[in-house]
Protein backbone atom coordinates (compact mmCIF):
# COMPACT_ATOMS: atom_id res chain seq x y z
CA UNK A 1 0.00 0.00 0.00
CA UNK A 2 2.17 2.93 -1.17
CA UNK A 3 1.90 6.27 0.53
CA UNK A 4 -0.25 8.84 -1.23
CA UNK A 5 -0.58 12.58 -1.17
CA UNK A 6 1.76 15.23 0.13
CA UNK A 7 4.02 14.41 3.07
CA UNK A 8 2.75 15.75 6.42
CA UNK A 9 4.37 18.96 7.67
CA UNK A 10 6.70 17.22 10.20
CA UNK A 11 8.25 15.14 7.41
CA UNK A 12 8.73 18.17 5.18
CA UNK A 13 10.38 20.03 8.05
CA UNK A 14 12.57 16.98 8.71
CA UNK A 15 13.81 17.02 5.11
CA UNK A 16 14.79 20.70 5.35
CA UNK A 17 16.43 20.34 8.77
CA UNK A 18 18.36 17.23 7.78
CA UNK A 19 19.90 19.15 4.88
CA UNK A 20 21.01 21.88 7.26
CA UNK A 21 22.23 19.60 10.06
CA UNK A 22 23.88 16.97 7.83
CA UNK A 23 27.23 18.78 7.53
CA UNK A 24 27.43 18.88 11.33
CA UNK A 25 26.46 15.22 11.77
CA UNK A 26 28.85 13.68 9.26
CA UNK A 27 32.13 14.61 11.07
CA UNK A 28 30.86 12.94 14.25
CA UNK A 29 29.81 9.83 12.35
CA UNK A 30 33.14 9.71 10.53
CA UNK A 31 35.13 10.13 13.74
CA UNK A 32 33.29 7.23 15.36
CA UNK A 33 33.94 4.93 12.40
CA UNK A 34 37.58 5.99 12.30
CA UNK A 35 37.96 5.21 16.01
CA UNK A 36 36.83 1.64 15.28
CA UNK A 37 39.44 1.16 12.56
CA UNK A 38 37.23 1.65 9.51
CA UNK A 39 39.22 2.19 6.32
CA UNK A 40 39.18 5.92 5.39
CA UNK A 41 37.77 5.29 1.91
CA UNK A 42 34.81 3.37 3.35
CA UNK A 43 33.83 6.19 5.69
CA UNK A 44 32.69 8.15 2.63
CA UNK A 45 29.94 5.58 2.16
CA UNK A 46 28.08 7.41 4.92
CA UNK A 47 27.85 10.34 2.47
CA UNK A 48 26.33 8.03 -0.12
CA UNK A 49 29.62 7.66 -2.02
CA UNK A 50 29.86 4.01 -3.09
CA UNK A 51 33.14 2.09 -2.88
CA UNK A 52 32.00 -0.82 -5.04
CA UNK A 53 30.37 -1.00 -8.49
CA UNK A 54 26.73 -1.90 -8.83
CA UNK A 55 26.35 -5.49 -10.02
CA UNK A 56 24.53 -6.14 -13.26
CA UNK A 57 20.95 -7.31 -13.14
CA UNK A 58 18.27 -6.91 -10.45
CA UNK A 59 19.46 -5.78 -7.02
CA UNK A 60 17.67 -6.28 -3.70
CA UNK A 61 18.74 -3.80 -1.03
CA UNK A 62 18.47 -4.90 2.62
CA UNK A 63 18.96 -2.25 5.30
CA UNK A 64 19.69 -3.07 8.95
CA UNK A 65 20.70 -0.90 11.87
CA UNK A 66 23.50 -2.72 13.63
CA UNK A 67 24.94 -6.14 14.48
CA UNK A 68 21.86 -8.06 15.57
CA UNK A 69 19.68 -6.89 12.70
CA UNK A 70 22.45 -7.48 10.13
CA UNK A 71 23.07 -11.02 11.34
CA UNK A 72 19.37 -11.80 11.42
CA UNK A 73 18.90 -10.94 7.75
CA UNK A 74 21.91 -12.88 6.39
CA UNK A 75 20.14 -16.22 6.35
CA UNK A 76 17.10 -14.66 4.69
CA UNK A 77 19.36 -13.21 1.99
CA UNK A 78 20.97 -16.61 1.44
CA UNK A 79 17.52 -18.22 1.19
CA UNK A 80 16.29 -15.63 -1.30
CA UNK A 81 19.50 -16.11 -3.29
CA UNK A 82 18.68 -19.77 -3.76
CA UNK A 83 15.10 -18.98 -4.78
CA UNK A 84 16.12 -16.18 -7.19
CA UNK A 85 19.41 -16.97 -8.90
CA UNK A 86 19.25 -13.77 -10.94
CA UNK A 87 19.25 -11.51 -7.84
CA UNK A 88 22.22 -9.72 -6.32
CA UNK A 89 22.04 -8.24 -2.83
CA UNK A 90 23.24 -5.10 -1.09
CA UNK A 91 23.32 -5.07 2.73
CA UNK A 92 23.68 -1.71 4.47
CA UNK A 93 24.17 -0.93 8.13
CA UNK A 94 25.39 2.00 10.17
CA UNK A 95 28.02 0.72 12.61
CA UNK A 96 31.64 -0.34 12.30
CA UNK A 97 31.03 -3.43 14.41
CA UNK A 98 28.29 -4.67 12.11
CA UNK A 99 30.56 -4.22 9.08
CA UNK A 100 33.40 -6.11 10.76
CA UNK A 101 31.21 -9.02 11.87
CA UNK A 102 29.34 -9.58 8.58
CA UNK A 103 32.44 -9.13 6.41
CA UNK A 104 33.27 -12.85 6.36
CA UNK A 105 29.69 -14.08 6.51
CA UNK A 106 28.10 -12.47 3.47
CA UNK A 107 26.06 -14.89 1.34
CA UNK A 108 26.87 -15.34 -2.37
CA UNK A 109 26.25 -12.31 -4.61
CA UNK A 110 26.04 -10.02 -1.55
CA UNK A 111 28.08 -6.94 -0.75
CA UNK A 112 28.06 -4.61 2.25
CA UNK A 113 28.13 -0.82 2.37
CA UNK A 114 27.60 1.66 5.16
CA UNK A 115 24.18 3.28 4.92
CA UNK A 116 24.09 6.95 3.92
CA UNK A 117 23.23 9.40 6.65
CA UNK A 118 19.64 10.50 6.10
CA UNK A 119 20.19 13.77 4.28
CA UNK A 120 18.73 14.38 0.81
CA UNK A 121 22.17 14.81 -0.77
CA UNK A 122 23.67 11.60 0.70
CA UNK A 123 20.55 9.56 0.03
CA UNK A 124 20.35 10.79 -3.57
CA UNK A 125 23.99 9.81 -4.19
CA UNK A 126 23.27 6.37 -2.78
CA UNK A 127 20.19 5.79 -4.95
CA UNK A 128 21.77 7.24 -8.09
CA UNK A 129 24.59 4.70 -7.84
CA UNK A 130 22.90 1.55 -6.58
CA UNK A 131 19.47 1.89 -8.24
CA UNK A 132 17.91 -0.91 -6.16
CA UNK A 133 15.00 -2.76 -7.73
CA UNK A 134 13.42 -3.52 -4.35
CA UNK A 135 14.28 -2.95 -0.69
CA UNK A 136 13.82 -4.65 2.66
CA UNK A 137 14.13 -2.72 5.92
CA UNK A 138 14.80 -4.70 9.11
CA UNK A 139 13.13 -4.00 12.48
CA UNK A 140 12.76 -0.30 13.28
CA UNK A 141 15.52 1.43 11.31
CA UNK A 142 13.29 3.80 9.34
CA UNK A 143 14.67 7.00 7.84
CA UNK A 144 12.23 9.44 6.19
CA UNK A 145 14.48 10.66 3.37
CA UNK A 146 15.42 7.09 2.44
CA UNK A 147 11.79 6.03 2.35
CA UNK A 148 10.64 9.11 0.45
CA UNK A 149 13.32 8.67 -2.23
CA UNK A 150 12.47 4.97 -2.60
CA UNK A 151 8.77 5.78 -2.88
CA UNK A 152 9.40 8.51 -5.46
CA UNK A 153 11.42 6.02 -7.54
CA UNK A 154 8.61 3.47 -7.36
CA UNK A 155 10.81 0.92 -5.57
CA UNK A 156 8.78 -1.83 -3.85
CA UNK A 157 9.44 -1.82 -0.09
CA UNK A 158 8.98 -4.36 2.69
CA UNK A 159 9.57 -4.17 6.44
CA UNK A 160 10.54 -7.41 8.17
CA UNK A 161 10.80 -8.24 11.86
CA UNK A 162 9.13 -4.94 12.70
CA UNK A 163 9.27 -4.05 16.37
CA UNK A 164 7.75 -1.01 18.07
CA UNK A 165 8.39 -0.28 21.72
CA UNK A 166 5.67 1.09 23.97
CA UNK A 167 7.42 4.46 24.01
CA UNK A 168 7.58 4.59 20.21
CA UNK A 169 3.94 3.58 19.98
CA UNK A 170 2.98 6.44 22.30
CA UNK A 171 5.02 8.90 20.20
CA UNK A 172 3.44 7.67 16.98
CA UNK A 173 -0.03 7.95 18.49
CA UNK A 174 0.62 11.69 18.89
CA UNK A 175 1.29 12.04 15.16
CA UNK A 176 -0.68 9.24 13.49
CA UNK A 177 -0.81 10.88 10.06
CA UNK A 178 2.98 11.18 9.95
CA UNK A 179 3.50 7.59 11.11
CA UNK A 180 0.91 6.29 8.70
CA UNK A 181 2.44 8.19 5.77
CA UNK A 182 5.86 6.69 6.47
CA UNK A 183 4.65 3.15 7.02
CA UNK A 184 2.25 3.03 4.08
CA UNK A 185 5.30 2.94 1.85
CA UNK A 186 5.66 -0.75 2.74
CA UNK A 187 3.77 -3.32 0.70
CA UNK A 188 4.49 -5.92 3.39
CA UNK A 189 5.04 -5.43 7.12
CA UNK A 190 6.13 -8.58 8.92
CA UNK A 191 5.93 -8.07 12.71
CA UNK A 192 7.98 -10.02 15.22
CA UNK A 193 5.34 -9.83 17.96
CA UNK A 194 1.63 -9.30 18.53
CA UNK A 195 2.18 -5.96 20.27
CA UNK A 196 3.75 -4.44 17.15
CA UNK A 197 1.02 -5.83 14.88
CA UNK A 198 -1.64 -4.32 17.14
CA UNK A 199 0.03 -0.90 17.22
CA UNK A 200 0.42 -0.78 13.45
CA UNK A 201 -3.10 -1.94 12.72
CA UNK A 202 -4.37 0.75 15.11
CA UNK A 203 -2.73 3.22 12.73
CA UNK A 204 -4.69 1.69 9.86
CA UNK A 205 -1.81 -0.36 8.43
CA UNK A 206 -3.74 -3.46 7.46
CA UNK A 207 -0.68 -5.02 5.77
CA UNK A 208 0.93 -5.53 9.22
CA UNK A 209 0.94 -9.22 10.16
CA UNK A 210 2.68 -11.12 12.94
CA UNK A 211 5.06 -13.88 11.88
CA UNK A 212 8.06 -15.79 13.17
CA UNK A 213 10.90 -13.77 14.67
CA UNK A 214 13.63 -13.43 12.06
CA UNK A 215 16.31 -13.53 14.75
CA UNK A 216 15.09 -16.98 15.72
CA UNK A 217 15.99 -18.18 12.24
CA UNK A 218 19.45 -16.63 11.99
CA UNK A 219 22.25 -19.08 11.32
CA UNK A 220 24.21 -20.13 14.42
CA UNK A 221 27.10 -17.85 15.27
CA UNK A 222 30.44 -19.12 13.94
CA UNK A 223 32.60 -21.19 16.26
CA UNK A 224 36.33 -21.88 15.99
CA UNK A 225 36.13 -25.57 16.86
CA UNK A 226 39.88 -25.96 17.41
CA UNK A 227 39.83 -23.09 19.88
CA UNK A 228 36.75 -24.52 21.58
CA UNK A 229 38.49 -27.87 22.02
CA UNK A 230 41.63 -26.19 23.36
CA UNK A 231 39.75 -24.04 25.86
CA UNK A 232 37.55 -26.98 26.91
CA UNK A 233 40.68 -28.91 27.81
CA UNK A 234 42.07 -25.92 29.65
CA UNK A 235 38.89 -25.49 31.72
CA UNK A 236 37.75 -29.12 32.06
CA UNK A 237 38.44 -29.31 35.78
CA UNK A 238 36.85 -25.94 36.64
CA UNK A 239 33.25 -24.79 37.05
CA UNK A 240 32.65 -21.73 34.88
CA UNK A 241 29.85 -19.56 33.55
CA UNK A 242 29.38 -16.79 31.02
CA UNK A 243 27.97 -13.27 31.31
CA UNK A 244 27.38 -12.14 27.73
CA UNK A 245 26.66 -8.72 26.20
CA UNK A 246 26.99 -6.69 29.39
CA UNK A 247 26.14 -2.99 29.39
CA UNK A 248 27.08 -0.24 31.87
CA UNK A 249 25.67 -1.05 35.31
CA UNK A 250 25.45 -4.77 34.59
CA UNK A 251 29.11 -5.66 35.05
CA UNK A 252 28.78 -4.82 38.73
CA UNK A 253 25.80 -7.17 39.04
CA UNK A 254 27.56 -10.16 37.48
CA UNK A 255 30.79 -9.50 39.43
CA UNK A 256 28.80 -9.32 42.66
CA UNK A 257 27.10 -12.61 41.77
CA UNK A 258 30.43 -14.23 40.93
CA UNK A 259 31.92 -13.28 44.28
CA UNK A 260 29.05 -15.19 45.90
CA UNK A 261 29.66 -18.16 43.59
CA UNK A 262 33.33 -18.16 44.65
CA UNK A 263 32.30 -18.64 48.28
CA UNK A 264 31.01 -22.10 47.33
CA UNK A 265 33.27 -22.90 44.37
CA UNK A 266 36.61 -21.26 45.04
CA UNK A 267 37.96 -22.32 41.63
CA UNK A 268 35.01 -20.97 39.62
CA UNK A 269 35.64 -18.78 36.58
CA UNK A 270 33.44 -16.05 35.12
CA UNK A 271 33.88 -15.34 31.40
CA UNK A 272 32.68 -11.77 30.91
CA UNK A 273 31.87 -10.60 27.37
CA UNK A 274 31.00 -6.88 27.08
CA UNK A 275 28.52 -5.85 24.41
CA UNK A 276 30.94 -3.14 23.30
CA UNK A 277 34.64 -3.93 23.48
CA UNK A 278 35.62 -0.26 23.82
CA UNK A 279 34.44 -0.54 27.45
CA UNK A 280 37.10 -3.16 28.22
CA UNK A 281 39.44 -0.85 30.14
CA UNK A 282 36.63 0.36 32.39
CA UNK A 283 35.45 -3.19 33.04
CA UNK A 284 38.97 -4.36 33.82
CA UNK A 285 39.12 -1.60 36.42
CA UNK A 286 35.87 -2.82 37.97
CA UNK A 287 37.21 -6.38 38.14
CA UNK A 288 40.50 -5.48 39.80
CA UNK A 289 38.67 -2.98 42.01
CA UNK A 290 36.55 -5.88 43.28
CA UNK A 291 39.80 -7.73 44.18
CA UNK A 292 39.14 -10.38 41.57
CA UNK A 293 42.05 -11.86 39.62
CA UNK A 294 41.80 -11.07 35.93
CA UNK A 295 43.16 -12.25 32.59
CA UNK A 296 42.18 -10.59 29.32
CA UNK A 297 41.69 -12.10 25.87
CA UNK A 298 42.56 -8.97 23.87
CA UNK A 299 46.02 -9.11 25.45
CA UNK A 300 46.52 -12.63 24.13
CA UNK A 301 46.02 -14.21 27.55
CA UNK A 302 44.27 -17.49 28.35
CA UNK A 303 42.07 -17.92 31.44
CA UNK A 304 44.88 -18.56 33.91
CA UNK A 305 44.46 -21.30 36.51
CA UNK A 306 44.26 -18.72 39.29
CA UNK A 307 42.12 -16.21 37.35
CA UNK A 308 38.64 -15.61 38.71
CA UNK A 309 37.42 -13.54 35.74
CA UNK A 310 38.33 -13.87 32.07
CA UNK A 311 37.51 -10.67 30.16
CA UNK A 312 36.67 -11.82 26.63
CA UNK A 313 36.94 -8.42 24.96
CA UNK A 314 37.32 -9.42 21.30
CA UNK A 315 34.97 -9.16 18.34
CA UNK A 316 33.42 -12.06 16.47
CA UNK A 317 33.88 -14.76 19.13
CA UNK A 318 30.51 -14.72 20.86
CA UNK A 319 29.58 -18.01 19.21
CA UNK A 320 32.68 -19.59 20.72
CA UNK A 321 31.67 -18.57 24.24
CA UNK A 322 28.09 -19.81 23.81
CA UNK A 323 29.35 -23.17 22.54
CA UNK A 324 31.92 -23.40 25.34
CA UNK A 325 29.99 -22.22 28.41
CA UNK A 326 27.54 -24.59 30.12
CA UNK A 327 25.69 -21.60 31.65
CA UNK A 328 25.04 -18.20 30.07
CA UNK A 329 23.59 -15.11 31.71
CA UNK A 330 22.38 -13.03 28.77
CA UNK A 331 22.66 -9.39 29.79
CA UNK A 332 21.12 -6.24 28.45
CA UNK A 333 18.29 -7.50 30.66
CA UNK A 334 19.36 -5.96 33.96
CA UNK A 335 19.20 -2.45 32.48
CA UNK A 336 16.86 -0.44 30.27
CA UNK A 337 18.55 -1.80 27.12
CA UNK A 338 15.67 -4.24 26.72
CA UNK A 339 17.45 -7.58 26.36
CA UNK A 340 19.31 -9.43 23.62
CA UNK A 341 18.61 -12.38 21.34
CA UNK A 342 18.28 -15.63 23.38
CA UNK A 343 18.30 -17.80 20.26
CA UNK A 344 22.07 -17.32 19.95
CA UNK A 345 23.04 -19.01 23.23
CA UNK A 346 20.24 -21.54 22.62
CA UNK A 347 21.87 -22.58 19.35
CA UNK A 348 25.21 -22.82 21.15
CA UNK A 349 23.79 -25.32 23.65
CA UNK A 350 24.16 -23.16 26.76
CA UNK A 351 21.65 -23.02 29.64
CA UNK A 352 20.21 -19.50 29.67
CA UNK A 353 19.60 -17.09 32.55
CA UNK A 354 18.41 -13.51 32.05
CA UNK A 355 17.34 -10.42 33.96
CA UNK A 356 13.86 -8.90 34.27
CA UNK A 357 14.08 -6.22 31.54
CA UNK A 358 13.56 -7.61 28.02
CA UNK A 359 11.06 -5.34 26.29
CA UNK A 360 12.85 -5.82 22.95
CA UNK A 361 12.12 -9.55 23.09
CA UNK A 362 9.10 -9.70 25.40
CA UNK A 363 7.22 -12.37 23.49
CA UNK A 364 10.36 -14.43 22.80
CA UNK A 365 11.44 -14.49 26.45
CA UNK A 366 7.91 -15.36 27.53
CA UNK A 367 8.01 -18.38 25.21
CA UNK A 368 11.48 -19.39 26.43
CA UNK A 369 10.53 -19.15 30.10
CA UNK A 370 7.22 -20.98 29.61
CA UNK A 371 8.99 -23.79 27.75
CA UNK A 372 11.61 -24.26 30.46
CA UNK A 373 14.21 -22.98 27.99
CA UNK A 374 15.43 -20.02 30.08
CA UNK A 375 15.12 -18.72 33.63
CA UNK A 376 14.57 -15.16 34.80
CA UNK A 377 16.57 -13.81 37.75
CA UNK A 378 15.95 -10.45 39.34
CA UNK A 379 19.27 -9.34 40.83
CA UNK A 380 22.80 -10.39 41.81
CA UNK A 381 21.59 -12.62 44.65
CA UNK A 382 19.09 -14.46 42.46
CA UNK A 383 21.72 -14.75 39.72
CA UNK A 384 24.31 -16.33 42.03
CA UNK A 385 21.68 -18.73 43.40
CA UNK A 386 20.73 -19.82 39.87
CA UNK A 387 24.34 -20.21 38.75
CA UNK A 388 25.19 -22.33 41.79
CA UNK A 389 22.10 -24.49 41.27
CA UNK A 390 22.95 -25.15 37.63
CA UNK A 391 26.61 -25.81 38.43
CA UNK A 392 25.62 -28.43 40.99
CA UNK A 393 22.66 -30.00 39.16
CA UNK A 394 23.66 -31.48 35.81
CA UNK A 395 20.11 -32.68 35.11
CA UNK A 396 18.58 -29.23 35.56
CA UNK A 397 21.31 -27.58 33.50
CA UNK A 398 21.01 -30.03 30.60
CA UNK A 399 17.20 -29.76 30.63
CA UNK A 400 17.36 -25.96 30.37
CA UNK A 401 19.85 -26.12 27.48
CA UNK A 402 17.99 -28.92 25.66
CA UNK A 403 14.65 -27.12 25.86
CA UNK A 404 16.28 -23.95 24.48
CA UNK A 405 17.83 -25.81 21.55
CA UNK A 406 14.53 -27.54 20.78
CA UNK A 407 12.68 -24.22 20.79
CA UNK A 408 15.31 -22.69 18.53
CA UNK A 409 15.14 -25.49 15.96
CA UNK A 410 11.34 -25.27 15.85
CA UNK A 411 11.54 -21.76 14.38
CA UNK A 412 13.32 -22.72 11.15
CA UNK A 413 10.17 -23.45 9.16
CA UNK A 414 9.17 -19.77 9.33
CA UNK A 415 11.98 -18.77 6.97
CA UNK A 416 10.18 -20.27 3.96
CA UNK A 417 7.05 -18.29 4.81
CA UNK A 418 8.88 -14.97 5.06
CA UNK A 419 10.82 -15.59 1.83
CA UNK A 420 7.63 -16.55 -0.01
CA UNK A 421 5.73 -13.49 1.21
CA UNK A 422 8.64 -11.18 0.37
CA UNK A 423 8.99 -12.62 -3.12
CA UNK A 424 5.31 -11.97 -3.78
CA UNK A 425 5.16 -8.49 -2.19
CA UNK A 426 8.32 -7.25 -3.93
CA UNK A 427 7.60 -9.02 -7.23
CA UNK A 428 10.95 -10.78 -7.18
CA UNK A 429 9.87 -13.28 -9.82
Amino acid sequence: MPAKGHAPLPLRLYSVLSSLVGPLVYPRVAKKLQAHGTAPERIKEREGIATEPRPKGPLLWCHAASVGESLSVLRLIAHLGVLHSELSFLLTSGTATSAQIVANRLPPRTRHQFAPIDTPKSVNRFFDHWKPDAAVFVESELWPNMLNRAQAAGIPLALVNARISEKSAQNWARAPATARHLMQSFRMIHCQDTRTETHLRTLGLTQATKGANLKAMAAPLPVDMEEKTRLSQLLKHRPFWLASSTHPGEDEIVLDAHQTVLETHADALLILVPRHTDRAADIAGLITGANLRLTQRSLGQDPASDAEVYLADTLGETGLWYALAPITCLCGSFSKVGGHNPFEPAQGGSAILHGPHYANFSQVYAEFDAAGAAREVSDAKALSDAVLHLMDDDTARHALADHAKTLSHAQDKGLDDIARDLSKALELG
